[in-house]
Protein backbone atom coordinates (compact mmCIF):
# COMPACT_ATOMS: atom_id res chain seq x y z
CA UNK A 1 0.00 0.00 0.00
CA UNK A 2 1.39 3.43 -0.93
CA UNK A 3 2.01 5.99 1.77
CA UNK A 4 -0.93 8.32 2.26
CA UNK A 5 0.65 11.67 3.09
CA UNK A 6 -0.61 15.13 2.27
CA UNK A 7 2.76 15.84 0.72
CA UNK A 8 2.24 13.13 -1.87
CA UNK A 9 -0.99 14.80 -2.98
CA UNK A 10 0.58 18.24 -3.03
CA UNK A 11 3.55 16.95 -5.06
CA UNK A 12 1.19 15.54 -7.68
CA UNK A 13 -0.73 18.85 -7.86
CA UNK A 14 2.53 20.77 -8.27
CA UNK A 15 3.86 18.35 -10.90
CA UNK A 16 0.58 18.55 -12.85
CA UNK A 17 0.74 22.37 -12.58
CA UNK A 18 -2.64 22.47 -10.92
CA UNK A 19 -1.14 24.99 -8.48
CA UNK A 20 2.10 26.99 -8.28
CA UNK A 21 4.56 26.69 -5.39
CA UNK A 22 3.90 30.33 -4.40
CA UNK A 23 0.11 29.85 -4.31
CA UNK A 24 0.53 26.62 -2.35
CA UNK A 25 2.65 28.42 0.25
CA UNK A 26 -0.12 31.04 0.61
CA UNK A 27 -2.80 28.41 1.08
CA UNK A 28 -0.72 26.59 3.70
CA UNK A 29 -0.60 29.80 5.74
CA UNK A 30 -4.39 30.21 5.34
CA UNK A 31 -4.91 26.63 6.50
CA UNK A 32 -2.69 27.24 9.53
CA UNK A 33 -4.56 30.42 10.49
CA UNK A 34 -7.97 28.76 10.06
CA UNK A 35 -6.88 25.55 11.72
CA UNK A 36 -8.10 23.71 8.62
CA UNK A 37 -6.86 20.79 6.58
CA UNK A 38 -4.89 21.92 3.50
CA UNK A 39 -7.11 19.75 1.29
CA UNK A 40 -10.23 21.52 2.58
CA UNK A 41 -8.62 24.87 1.80
CA UNK A 42 -7.68 23.73 -1.73
CA UNK A 43 -11.32 22.82 -2.38
CA UNK A 44 -12.77 25.95 -0.73
CA UNK A 45 -10.43 28.23 -2.68
CA UNK A 46 -11.46 26.41 -5.87
CA UNK A 47 -7.94 25.34 -6.74
CA UNK A 48 -9.29 21.86 -7.41
CA UNK A 49 -12.71 20.29 -6.92
CA UNK A 50 -13.27 17.46 -4.44
CA UNK A 51 -13.78 14.77 -7.08
CA UNK A 52 -10.56 15.60 -8.97
CA UNK A 53 -8.67 15.61 -5.68
CA UNK A 54 -10.05 12.17 -4.84
CA UNK A 55 -9.07 10.92 -8.32
CA UNK A 56 -5.53 12.22 -7.78
CA UNK A 57 -5.31 10.35 -4.47
CA UNK A 58 -6.48 7.17 -6.20
CA UNK A 59 -3.56 7.47 -8.67
CA UNK A 60 -1.06 7.76 -5.82
CA UNK A 61 -2.49 4.76 -4.00
CA UNK A 62 -2.83 2.72 -7.19
CA UNK A 63 -6.53 1.93 -6.73
CA UNK A 64 -9.73 3.00 -8.47
CA UNK A 65 -11.74 6.19 -7.88
CA UNK A 66 -15.54 6.47 -7.86
CA UNK A 67 -18.10 9.25 -7.48
CA UNK A 68 -21.07 8.12 -5.38
CA UNK A 69 -23.07 11.33 -5.86
CA UNK A 70 -25.52 9.83 -8.34
CA UNK A 71 -25.20 6.19 -7.29
CA UNK A 72 -28.19 4.42 -5.72
CA UNK A 73 -27.10 2.30 -2.74
CA UNK A 74 -29.46 -0.36 -1.41
CA UNK A 75 -30.04 -0.48 2.35
CA UNK A 76 -28.96 -4.10 2.74
CA UNK A 77 -25.73 -3.32 0.85
CA UNK A 78 -25.02 -0.24 2.96
CA UNK A 79 -25.59 -2.19 6.18
CA UNK A 80 -22.91 -4.76 5.37
CA UNK A 81 -20.77 -2.20 7.23
CA UNK A 82 -22.56 -0.86 10.31
CA UNK A 83 -23.09 2.86 10.83
CA UNK A 84 -20.60 3.22 13.74
CA UNK A 85 -17.85 1.50 11.73
CA UNK A 86 -18.61 3.52 8.59
CA UNK A 87 -18.60 6.78 10.53
CA UNK A 88 -15.48 5.99 12.57
CA UNK A 89 -13.30 4.80 9.67
CA UNK A 90 -14.97 6.91 6.94
CA UNK A 91 -15.82 3.97 4.70
CA UNK A 92 -18.95 3.10 2.72
CA UNK A 93 -20.07 -0.23 1.24
CA UNK A 94 -21.82 0.67 -2.01
CA UNK A 95 -22.03 -2.63 -3.90
CA UNK A 96 -21.84 -6.37 -3.29
CA UNK A 97 -21.56 -9.46 -5.46
CA UNK A 98 -21.32 -13.16 -4.70
CA UNK A 99 -18.13 -12.93 -2.64
CA UNK A 100 -17.00 -9.31 -2.96
CA UNK A 101 -18.02 -5.97 -1.50
CA UNK A 102 -17.02 -2.65 -3.06
CA UNK A 103 -15.97 -0.15 -0.40
CA UNK A 104 -15.49 3.58 -0.80
CA UNK A 105 -12.80 5.03 1.49
CA UNK A 106 -11.60 8.56 2.19
CA UNK A 107 -8.14 7.63 3.45
CA UNK A 108 -6.63 4.46 1.98
CA UNK A 109 -3.50 5.07 4.07
CA UNK A 110 -5.50 4.47 7.27
CA UNK A 111 -4.29 0.96 8.11
CA UNK A 112 -6.74 0.58 11.01
CA UNK A 113 -9.67 1.27 8.66
CA UNK A 114 -8.43 -1.31 6.16
CA UNK A 115 -7.91 -3.92 8.89
CA UNK A 116 -11.37 -3.30 10.36
CA UNK A 117 -13.17 -3.54 7.01
CA UNK A 118 -11.20 -6.62 5.92
CA UNK A 119 -12.09 -8.34 9.20
CA UNK A 120 -15.82 -7.54 8.88
CA UNK A 121 -15.86 -8.58 5.23
CA UNK A 122 -14.16 -11.91 5.94
CA UNK A 123 -16.56 -12.61 8.82
CA UNK A 124 -19.49 -12.29 6.41
CA UNK A 125 -17.80 -14.29 3.66
CA UNK A 126 -16.63 -11.39 1.48
CA UNK A 127 -13.44 -9.84 0.15
CA UNK A 128 -13.24 -6.05 0.07
CA UNK A 129 -12.29 -4.07 -3.03
CA UNK A 130 -11.47 -0.42 -2.29
CA UNK A 131 -12.25 2.79 -4.17
CA UNK A 132 -11.24 6.32 -3.23
CA UNK A 133 -14.22 8.64 -2.67
CA UNK A 134 -14.57 12.35 -1.95
CA UNK A 135 -15.93 13.82 1.31
CA UNK A 136 -19.10 14.77 -0.64
CA UNK A 137 -19.62 11.17 -1.73
CA UNK A 138 -19.04 9.98 1.83
CA UNK A 139 -21.46 12.50 3.37
CA UNK A 140 -24.17 11.65 0.85
CA UNK A 141 -23.83 7.93 1.55
CA UNK A 142 -23.54 8.22 5.34
CA UNK A 143 -26.87 10.06 5.39
CA UNK A 144 -28.52 6.94 3.98
CA UNK A 145 -27.98 5.27 7.35
CA UNK A 146 -30.61 7.60 8.77
CA UNK A 147 -32.84 5.40 10.94
CA UNK A 148 -36.60 5.43 11.15
CA UNK A 149 -36.32 7.18 14.51
CA UNK A 150 -34.15 9.94 13.01
CA UNK A 151 -36.48 10.41 10.05
CA UNK A 152 -39.48 10.69 12.34
CA UNK A 153 -37.60 13.06 14.62
CA UNK A 154 -36.98 15.32 11.62
CA UNK A 155 -40.70 15.19 10.85
CA UNK A 156 -41.63 16.00 14.45
CA UNK A 157 -39.33 19.03 14.45
CA UNK A 158 -40.47 20.27 11.05
CA UNK A 159 -42.00 23.75 11.15
CA UNK A 160 -41.41 23.86 14.92
CA UNK A 161 -39.91 27.32 14.67
CA UNK A 162 -42.87 28.64 12.72
CA UNK A 163 -45.36 27.01 15.12
CA UNK A 164 -43.53 28.48 18.12
CA UNK A 165 -43.67 31.97 16.65
CA UNK A 166 -47.43 31.64 16.20
CA UNK A 167 -47.88 30.52 19.78
CA UNK A 168 -45.72 33.33 21.09
CA UNK A 169 -47.94 35.75 19.27
CA UNK A 170 -50.95 34.08 20.93
CA UNK A 171 -49.33 34.44 24.37
CA UNK A 172 -49.10 30.69 25.13
CA UNK A 173 -46.86 29.38 27.89
CA UNK A 174 -43.92 27.04 27.20
CA UNK A 175 -45.84 23.81 27.91
CA UNK A 176 -48.67 24.80 25.61
CA UNK A 177 -46.12 25.71 22.89
CA UNK A 178 -44.42 22.29 23.05
CA UNK A 179 -47.72 20.42 22.87
CA UNK A 180 -48.81 22.56 19.96
CA UNK A 181 -45.57 21.98 18.08
CA UNK A 182 -45.91 18.19 18.37
CA UNK A 183 -49.57 18.19 17.34
CA UNK A 184 -48.81 20.49 14.42
CA UNK A 185 -46.01 18.21 13.19
CA UNK A 186 -46.34 16.68 9.71
CA UNK A 187 -48.09 13.45 10.69
CA UNK A 188 -48.36 12.39 7.05
CA UNK A 189 -44.55 12.32 6.88
CA UNK A 190 -44.35 10.16 10.03
CA UNK A 191 -46.88 7.65 8.67
CA UNK A 192 -45.08 7.59 5.31
CA UNK A 193 -41.76 6.81 7.04
CA UNK A 194 -43.39 4.04 9.13
CA UNK A 195 -44.82 2.38 6.00
CA UNK A 196 -41.62 2.80 3.99
CA UNK A 197 -39.36 1.28 6.64
CA UNK A 198 -41.76 -1.64 7.13
CA UNK A 199 -41.57 -2.50 3.42
CA UNK A 200 -37.78 -2.06 3.30
CA UNK A 201 -37.40 -4.24 6.41
CA UNK A 202 -39.55 -7.01 4.84
CA UNK A 203 -42.08 -6.86 7.67
CA UNK A 204 -45.36 -8.75 7.32
CA UNK A 205 -47.33 -6.59 9.79
CA UNK A 206 -47.20 -3.15 11.42
CA UNK A 207 -48.60 -2.57 14.92
CA UNK A 208 -49.31 1.01 16.02
CA UNK A 209 -50.41 0.85 19.65
CA UNK A 210 -50.62 3.05 22.76
CA UNK A 211 -48.26 1.83 25.46
CA UNK A 212 -48.16 3.59 28.86
CA UNK A 213 -47.24 7.19 28.00
CA UNK A 214 -45.97 6.36 24.50
CA UNK A 215 -47.13 5.30 21.08
CA UNK A 216 -45.22 2.17 20.10
CA UNK A 217 -44.54 1.07 16.51
CA UNK A 218 -43.72 -2.62 16.12
CA UNK A 219 -42.90 -4.62 12.99
CA UNK A 220 -43.44 -8.36 12.62
CA UNK A 221 -40.43 -9.71 10.73
CA UNK A 222 -40.18 -13.45 10.03
CA UNK A 223 -43.01 -14.03 12.50
CA UNK A 224 -41.46 -12.12 15.43
CA UNK A 225 -42.54 -8.66 16.66
CA UNK A 226 -39.80 -6.05 17.08
CA UNK A 227 -40.23 -2.53 18.51
CA UNK A 228 -38.88 -0.16 15.87
CA UNK A 229 -40.00 3.24 17.11
CA UNK A 230 -41.44 4.92 20.20
CA UNK A 231 -43.30 8.23 19.76
CA UNK A 232 -44.92 10.70 22.16
CA UNK A 233 -48.41 9.48 23.06
CA UNK A 234 -49.74 12.91 22.08
CA UNK A 235 -49.29 12.10 18.38
CA UNK A 236 -50.94 8.64 18.56
CA UNK A 237 -54.48 9.76 17.71
CA UNK A 238 -53.19 11.91 14.85
CA UNK A 239 -51.32 8.92 13.39
CA UNK A 240 -54.44 6.75 13.66
CA UNK A 241 -56.45 9.49 11.95
CA UNK A 242 -53.91 9.71 9.10
CA UNK A 243 -54.10 5.93 8.58
CA UNK A 244 -57.91 6.18 8.50
CA UNK A 245 -57.71 8.89 5.82
CA UNK A 246 -55.39 6.76 3.67
CA UNK A 247 -57.65 3.70 4.10
CA UNK A 248 -60.89 5.67 3.42
CA UNK A 249 -62.29 4.88 6.89
CA UNK A 250 -64.57 7.04 9.07
CA UNK A 251 -62.56 9.57 11.07
CA UNK A 252 -65.29 10.22 13.64
CA UNK A 253 -66.03 6.54 14.33
CA UNK A 254 -64.03 5.37 17.36
CA UNK A 255 -66.54 2.99 18.98
CA UNK A 256 -66.48 0.00 16.61
CA UNK A 257 -63.74 -1.83 14.66
CA UNK A 258 -63.04 -0.73 11.09
CA UNK A 259 -61.25 -2.48 8.22
CA UNK A 260 -59.78 -0.93 5.10
CA UNK A 261 -56.98 -1.06 2.58
CA UNK A 262 -54.17 1.27 1.51
CA UNK A 263 -52.45 0.81 -1.85
CA UNK A 264 -49.05 2.47 -2.41
CA UNK A 265 -46.02 2.09 -4.68
CA UNK A 266 -42.50 1.50 -3.34
CA UNK A 267 -39.46 0.96 -5.61
CA UNK A 268 -41.62 -0.06 -8.58
CA UNK A 269 -43.56 -2.53 -6.41
CA UNK A 270 -47.28 -2.32 -5.70
CA UNK A 271 -47.84 -2.77 -1.97
CA UNK A 272 -51.22 -3.22 -0.26
CA UNK A 273 -51.65 -2.54 3.45
CA UNK A 274 -54.67 -4.34 4.93
CA UNK A 275 -55.77 -2.04 7.76
CA UNK A 276 -57.57 -3.09 10.95
CA UNK A 277 -58.60 -0.45 13.53
CA UNK A 278 -59.59 -1.71 16.99
CA UNK A 279 -61.19 0.51 19.67
CA UNK A 280 -59.43 0.40 23.06
CA UNK A 281 -60.45 1.94 26.39
CA UNK A 282 -59.52 5.53 25.56
CA UNK A 283 -58.03 5.33 22.06
CA UNK A 284 -57.54 2.95 19.12
CA UNK A 285 -54.94 0.46 17.91
CA UNK A 286 -53.90 -0.05 14.27
CA UNK A 287 -52.58 -3.25 12.71
CA UNK A 288 -51.62 -3.33 9.03
CA UNK A 289 -50.86 -6.53 7.09
CA UNK A 290 -48.37 -5.84 4.29
CA UNK A 291 -49.03 -7.56 0.95
CA UNK A 292 -46.74 -7.28 -2.07
CA UNK A 293 -49.41 -7.81 -4.73
CA UNK A 294 -46.94 -7.34 -7.61
CA UNK A 295 -44.81 -10.29 -6.51
CA UNK A 296 -47.22 -13.15 -7.15
CA UNK A 297 -47.36 -16.41 -5.27
CA UNK A 298 -44.21 -18.51 -4.77
CA UNK A 299 -43.99 -22.13 -5.90
CA UNK A 300 -44.46 -25.05 -3.51
CA UNK A 301 -40.74 -25.74 -3.82
CA UNK A 302 -39.99 -22.12 -2.85
CA UNK A 303 -42.06 -22.69 0.30
CA UNK A 304 -39.90 -25.68 1.21
CA UNK A 305 -42.03 -28.61 0.07
CA UNK A 306 -40.15 -31.62 -1.22
CA UNK A 307 -40.17 -35.43 -1.31
CA UNK A 308 -43.23 -37.33 -0.14
CA UNK A 309 -45.12 -34.22 1.04
CA UNK A 310 -44.77 -32.54 -2.36
CA UNK A 311 -45.88 -35.70 -4.17
CA UNK A 312 -49.04 -36.06 -2.05
CA UNK A 313 -49.98 -32.39 -2.50
CA UNK A 314 -49.49 -32.51 -6.29
CA UNK A 315 -51.48 -35.75 -6.58
CA UNK A 316 -54.47 -34.44 -4.61
CA UNK A 317 -54.77 -30.90 -6.00
CA UNK A 318 -54.79 -32.23 -9.56
CA UNK A 319 -57.87 -34.40 -9.08
CA UNK A 320 -60.94 -33.37 -11.05
CA UNK A 321 -63.13 -33.03 -7.95
CA UNK A 322 -63.06 -33.28 -4.18
CA UNK A 323 -61.86 -31.20 -1.24
CA UNK A 324 -58.26 -30.29 -0.34
CA UNK A 325 -57.71 -28.39 2.92
CA UNK A 326 -54.77 -26.42 4.32
CA UNK A 327 -54.84 -26.00 8.10
CA UNK A 328 -52.86 -24.25 10.77
CA UNK A 329 -53.02 -21.27 13.12
CA UNK A 330 -53.24 -17.64 12.01
CA UNK A 331 -50.07 -16.51 10.26
CA UNK A 332 -48.90 -20.00 9.31
CA UNK A 333 -48.89 -19.29 5.56
CA UNK A 334 -52.08 -21.13 4.58
CA UNK A 335 -53.20 -18.64 1.91
CA UNK A 336 -49.73 -18.50 0.36
CA UNK A 337 -49.64 -22.30 0.06
CA UNK A 338 -53.12 -22.34 -1.55
CA UNK A 339 -52.03 -19.82 -4.15
CA UNK A 340 -48.86 -21.76 -4.87
CA UNK A 341 -51.15 -24.76 -5.53
CA UNK A 342 -53.51 -22.71 -7.71
CA UNK A 343 -50.58 -21.42 -9.77
CA UNK A 344 -49.94 -25.04 -10.77
CA UNK A 345 -53.60 -25.52 -11.75
CA UNK A 346 -53.96 -22.21 -13.59
CA UNK A 347 -54.28 -23.21 -17.24
CA UNK A 348 -56.12 -21.85 -20.28
CA UNK A 349 -58.85 -24.52 -20.24
CA UNK A 350 -59.64 -24.20 -16.53
CA UNK A 351 -62.03 -21.77 -14.82
CA UNK A 352 -60.67 -20.85 -11.37
CA UNK A 353 -62.92 -18.78 -9.10
CA UNK A 354 -61.98 -17.58 -5.61
CA UNK A 355 -63.63 -16.08 -2.54
CA UNK A 356 -61.10 -14.27 -0.36
CA UNK A 357 -60.94 -12.03 2.68
CA UNK A 358 -58.79 -10.21 1.65
CA UNK A 359 -57.34 -10.83 -1.81
CA UNK A 360 -53.65 -11.34 -0.95
CA UNK A 361 -52.20 -12.41 -4.30
CA UNK A 362 -53.38 -11.68 -7.83
CA UNK A 363 -53.52 -14.68 -10.17
CA UNK A 364 -53.75 -13.89 -13.89
CA UNK A 365 -56.70 -15.68 -15.45
CA UNK A 366 -58.49 -16.40 -12.15
CA UNK A 367 -61.77 -14.76 -11.12
CA UNK A 368 -61.07 -13.38 -7.66
CA UNK A 369 -63.79 -11.99 -5.38
CA UNK A 370 -63.38 -9.98 -2.18
CA UNK A 371 -65.74 -10.91 0.68
CA UNK A 372 -67.71 -7.93 2.04
CA UNK A 373 -69.56 -8.95 5.18
CA UNK A 374 -71.02 -5.47 5.71
CA UNK A 375 -73.20 -5.87 2.61
CA UNK A 376 -73.99 -9.55 3.15
CA UNK A 377 -71.38 -10.91 0.70
CA UNK A 378 -70.03 -13.73 2.90
CA UNK A 379 -68.20 -16.96 2.08
CA UNK A 380 -71.54 -18.80 2.16
CA UNK A 381 -73.44 -16.39 -0.13
CA UNK A 382 -70.43 -16.08 -2.42
CA UNK A 383 -70.07 -19.85 -2.70
CA UNK A 384 -73.72 -20.17 -3.72
CA UNK A 385 -73.13 -17.60 -6.47
CA UNK A 386 -69.90 -19.27 -7.64
CA UNK A 387 -71.68 -22.57 -8.25
CA UNK A 388 -73.69 -20.78 -10.97
CA UNK A 389 -70.47 -19.47 -12.60
CA UNK A 390 -69.46 -22.82 -14.20
CA UNK A 391 -66.22 -23.16 -12.18
CA UNK A 392 -63.77 -26.05 -12.46
CA UNK A 393 -61.77 -25.06 -9.38
CA UNK A 394 -63.12 -23.11 -6.40
CA UNK A 395 -60.92 -21.58 -3.74
CA UNK A 396 -62.71 -20.55 -0.53
CA UNK A 397 -60.43 -18.42 1.65
CA UNK A 398 -61.63 -20.02 4.89
CA UNK A 399 -64.32 -22.40 6.13
CA UNK A 400 -65.58 -20.45 9.15
CA UNK A 401 -69.07 -21.79 9.80
CA UNK A 402 -71.46 -24.69 9.30
CA UNK A 403 -73.11 -23.18 6.23
CA UNK A 404 -69.83 -22.65 4.37
CA UNK A 405 -68.66 -26.17 5.30
CA UNK A 406 -71.87 -27.74 3.92
CA UNK A 407 -71.69 -25.71 0.71
CA UNK A 408 -68.01 -26.61 0.19
CA UNK A 409 -68.83 -30.32 0.60
CA UNK A 410 -71.79 -29.93 -1.80
CA UNK A 411 -69.54 -28.23 -4.39
CA UNK A 412 -66.96 -31.02 -4.08
CA UNK A 413 -69.72 -33.65 -4.50
CA UNK A 414 -71.03 -32.05 -7.70
CA UNK A 415 -67.82 -32.30 -9.71
CA UNK A 416 -65.78 -29.31 -8.55
CA UNK A 417 -62.29 -29.20 -7.10
CA UNK A 418 -62.52 -27.16 -3.88
CA UNK A 419 -59.49 -25.72 -2.08
CA UNK A 420 -59.86 -24.06 1.30
CA UNK A 421 -58.34 -23.41 4.72
CA UNK A 422 -59.41 -24.26 8.24
CA UNK A 423 -58.13 -23.28 11.69
CA UNK A 424 -56.97 -26.52 13.31
CA UNK A 425 -53.63 -27.40 14.88
CA UNK A 426 -52.99 -30.59 12.91
CA UNK A 427 -54.19 -32.63 9.96
CA UNK A 428 -56.04 -35.34 11.91
CA UNK A 429 -57.89 -32.76 14.03
CA UNK A 430 -59.48 -31.40 10.84
CA UNK A 431 -61.81 -34.41 10.52
CA UNK A 432 -63.60 -34.08 13.91
CA UNK A 433 -63.64 -30.30 13.41
CA UNK A 434 -65.66 -30.65 10.20
CA UNK A 435 -67.96 -33.21 11.81
CA UNK A 436 -68.53 -30.68 14.65
CA UNK A 437 -69.63 -28.30 11.86
CA UNK A 438 -72.49 -30.72 11.11
CA UNK A 439 -70.86 -32.27 8.03
CA UNK A 440 -72.10 -35.85 7.65
CA UNK A 441 -69.20 -38.34 8.02
CA UNK A 442 -70.22 -40.30 4.89
CA UNK A 443 -70.26 -37.07 2.82
CA UNK A 444 -66.87 -36.04 4.20
CA UNK A 445 -65.46 -39.48 3.35
CA UNK A 446 -66.77 -39.14 -0.21
CA UNK A 447 -65.22 -35.73 -0.87
CA UNK A 448 -62.06 -35.27 1.22
CA UNK A 449 -58.88 -35.87 -0.82
CA UNK A 450 -56.11 -34.53 1.37
CA UNK A 451 -55.23 -32.34 4.36
CA UNK A 452 -52.10 -30.26 4.74
CA UNK A 453 -51.20 -28.86 8.19
CA UNK A 454 -48.31 -26.43 8.32
CA UNK A 455 -46.27 -23.94 10.33
CA UNK A 456 -43.63 -21.40 9.34
CA UNK A 457 -40.13 -21.53 10.82
CA UNK A 458 -37.35 -19.02 10.26
CA UNK A 459 -34.45 -19.99 8.01
CA UNK A 460 -30.94 -19.72 9.44
CA UNK A 461 -29.04 -16.83 7.84
CA UNK A 462 -26.53 -18.35 5.40
CA UNK A 463 -24.03 -15.58 6.07
CA UNK A 464 -23.62 -16.18 9.82
CA UNK A 465 -24.47 -19.88 10.16
CA UNK A 466 -22.41 -21.64 12.84
CA UNK A 467 -22.57 -24.96 14.67
CA UNK A 468 -23.62 -25.27 18.30
CA UNK A 469 -23.63 -28.20 20.68
CA UNK A 470 -27.09 -29.36 21.75
CA UNK A 471 -28.10 -30.51 25.20
CA UNK A 472 -28.84 -34.10 26.14
CA UNK A 473 -32.54 -33.30 26.67
CA UNK A 474 -32.85 -31.94 23.14
CA UNK A 475 -30.95 -34.93 21.73
CA UNK A 476 -33.34 -37.26 23.53
CA UNK A 477 -36.36 -35.40 22.16
CA UNK A 478 -34.98 -35.52 18.60
CA UNK A 479 -34.09 -39.20 18.95
CA UNK A 480 -37.59 -40.08 20.18
CA UNK A 481 -39.26 -38.37 17.21
CA UNK A 482 -36.90 -39.62 14.50
CA UNK A 483 -37.03 -43.23 15.73
CA UNK A 484 -40.80 -43.18 15.13
CA UNK A 485 -40.23 -42.49 11.42
CA UNK A 486 -36.79 -44.08 10.96
CA UNK A 487 -38.15 -46.65 8.50
CA UNK A 488 -39.78 -44.03 6.24
CA UNK A 489 -37.11 -41.29 5.97
CA UNK A 490 -34.48 -41.44 3.23
CA UNK A 491 -30.88 -42.54 3.71
CA UNK A 492 -29.50 -38.98 3.81
CA UNK A 493 -31.65 -38.14 6.85
CA UNK A 494 -30.69 -41.40 8.54
CA UNK A 495 -26.99 -40.59 8.12
CA UNK A 496 -27.47 -37.06 9.49
CA UNK A 497 -29.42 -38.44 12.45
CA UNK A 498 -26.81 -41.08 13.23
CA UNK A 499 -23.87 -38.67 12.88
CA UNK A 500 -25.47 -35.83 14.84
CA UNK A 501 -27.71 -37.41 17.47
CA UNK A 502 -26.58 -41.01 17.98
CA UNK A 503 -22.83 -40.33 17.77
CA UNK A 504 -20.92 -40.39 21.04
CA UNK A 505 -18.32 -37.82 19.92
CA UNK A 506 -18.83 -34.33 21.38
CA UNK A 507 -17.94 -32.65 18.09
CA UNK A 508 -20.75 -34.54 16.39
CA UNK A 509 -23.45 -33.49 18.85
CA UNK A 510 -24.00 -30.24 17.00
CA UNK A 511 -26.72 -28.56 14.97
CA UNK A 512 -26.75 -25.17 13.30
CA UNK A 513 -27.84 -21.71 14.35
CA UNK A 514 -27.32 -18.13 13.16
CA UNK A 515 -24.74 -16.08 15.03
CA UNK A 516 -26.27 -12.77 13.88
CA UNK A 517 -24.83 -10.35 11.32
CA UNK A 518 -25.63 -7.17 9.39
CA UNK A 519 -27.39 -9.18 6.67
CA UNK A 520 -30.05 -10.56 9.03
CA UNK A 521 -30.33 -7.62 11.45
CA UNK A 522 -28.38 -9.64 14.05
CA UNK A 523 -31.28 -12.08 14.46
CA UNK A 524 -29.47 -15.09 12.99
CA UNK A 525 -32.44 -15.74 10.66
CA UNK A 526 -33.41 -14.60 7.19
CA UNK A 527 -36.72 -15.60 5.60
CA UNK A 528 -39.07 -18.44 6.49
CA UNK A 529 -39.87 -21.95 5.30
CA UNK A 530 -42.86 -24.27 5.77
CA UNK A 531 -42.76 -27.38 7.92
CA UNK A 532 -45.76 -29.61 7.38
CA UNK A 533 -47.67 -32.86 7.62
CA UNK A 534 -49.70 -34.03 4.64
CA UNK A 535 -52.48 -36.58 5.10
CA UNK A 536 -53.38 -38.50 1.96
CA UNK A 537 -57.04 -39.45 2.52
CA UNK A 538 -56.92 -42.87 0.87
CA UNK A 539 -59.61 -45.59 0.82
CA UNK A 540 -58.68 -46.94 4.25
CA UNK A 541 -58.94 -43.51 5.88
CA UNK A 542 -62.19 -42.76 3.99
CA UNK A 543 -63.64 -45.98 5.41
CA UNK A 544 -62.67 -44.98 8.95
CA UNK A 545 -64.21 -41.50 8.50
CA UNK A 546 -67.47 -42.93 7.10
CA UNK A 547 -67.74 -45.34 10.02
CA UNK A 548 -66.97 -42.54 12.51
CA UNK A 549 -63.83 -44.33 13.65
CA UNK A 550 -61.19 -42.20 15.33
CA UNK A 551 -57.85 -41.69 13.59
CA UNK A 552 -54.63 -41.12 15.53
CA UNK A 553 -50.95 -40.63 14.84
CA UNK A 554 -50.08 -44.20 15.85
CA UNK A 555 -52.39 -45.61 13.18
CA UNK A 556 -50.92 -48.32 10.95
CA UNK A 557 -52.71 -46.63 8.05
CA UNK A 558 -50.50 -43.57 8.49
CA UNK A 559 -47.33 -45.64 8.71
CA UNK A 560 -48.18 -47.27 5.39
CA UNK A 561 -48.28 -43.88 3.64
CA UNK A 562 -44.99 -42.76 5.26
CA UNK A 563 -46.74 -39.96 7.14
CA UNK A 564 -44.56 -37.60 9.22
CA UNK A 565 -45.82 -34.95 11.64
CA UNK A 566 -45.13 -31.22 11.50
CA UNK A 567 -42.69 -31.50 14.40
CA UNK A 568 -40.84 -34.39 12.78
CA UNK A 569 -40.60 -32.44 9.52
CA UNK A 570 -39.19 -29.49 11.49
CA UNK A 571 -36.58 -31.72 13.17
CA UNK A 572 -35.52 -33.01 9.75
CA UNK A 573 -35.05 -29.39 8.58
CA UNK A 574 -32.94 -28.73 11.69
CA UNK A 575 -30.78 -31.79 10.95
CA UNK A 576 -30.33 -30.45 7.39
CA UNK A 577 -29.16 -27.08 8.77
CA UNK A 578 -32.06 -25.13 7.23
CA UNK A 579 -33.49 -23.97 10.57
CA UNK A 580 -32.47 -24.27 14.21
CA UNK A 581 -33.88 -26.79 16.67
CA UNK A 582 -34.76 -23.86 18.99
CA UNK A 583 -36.92 -22.39 16.24
CA UNK A 584 -38.74 -25.70 15.66
CA UNK A 585 -39.44 -26.12 19.36
CA UNK A 586 -40.64 -22.49 19.61
CA UNK A 587 -43.10 -22.88 16.76
CA UNK A 588 -44.31 -26.27 17.99
CA UNK A 589 -44.77 -25.15 21.60
CA UNK A 590 -48.56 -25.29 21.06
Amino acid sequence: MANNSKQDILDVLLADKVISAERLAELKKIAQVRGSNIEEVLIKEKVIDAEKLAASKAKIWGISYINLADKSILKDVLNVISFPVAQNYQVICFNKAANQIDVGILDYGNLKAIEAVNFLAAESGYQAKYYVISPESFNKAINLYQTIAEEVEVALKARAEEAEEKREAAGMDKEEKTEGVIKAAPISKIVSVILKHAVEGKASDIHIEPYKNESRIRYRIDGILHTSLVLPVSVHNSIVARVKVLANLKLDETRIPQDGRIRLGFDNKRIDFRVSILPLIETEKVVMRILDVSKGAPTLEDLGYEGRNLEVINKNIQRSDGLFLVTGPTGSGKSTTLFAAMSILNEEGVNISTLEDPVEYYLDGANQSQIRGEVGFTFATGLRALLRQDPDIIMVGEIRDNETAELAIHAALTGHMVLSTLHTNDAIGTIPRLIDMKVEPFLLASTLNGILAQRLVRRICNFCKIKEEISQDVRDDIAEEIKKIYDVVDDKIKKLFEATILSSGSTSRQLHKGKGCARCGNTGYQGRISIAEVLDVNDEIKSQIANSQGLNYKSEVLKKQKFITVKQDGIIRALQGITSIEEVLRVMSD
